[in-house]
């Protein structure tokens, strides 16, 4: 995403937050210990949450919007 703002040369959202590994195809794939992840940027300030689909936990977290996406088109696009 810092890729993203500088070619845009604007400022990310503030309270931001996206993990996620970019495959060569464009697919946004999962990673390990996303839940944990998630809880530490709620604890820390952040509101929304860019994240692989397959991370999104089931339950939600009520204090982070989740955004999941699949591939990475999607992800530029919800910024």
């Amino acid at each position: 995403m810092a890729v993203l703002s500088s070619l845009r040369n604007k400022i990310l959202p503030e309270g931001l937050v996206v993990f996620g590994e970019v495959g060569l195809a464009g697919e946004i794939r999962p990673i390990p210990s996303s839940l944990e992840r998630l809880r530490e940027a709620s604890k820390h300030g952040f509101k929304r949450a860019i994240v692989p689909k397959s991370n999104v936990p089931k339950d939600g977290l009520a204090d982070l919007e989740m955004v999941p996406v699949s591939r990475l088109v999607d992800a530029l696009r919800a910024v």
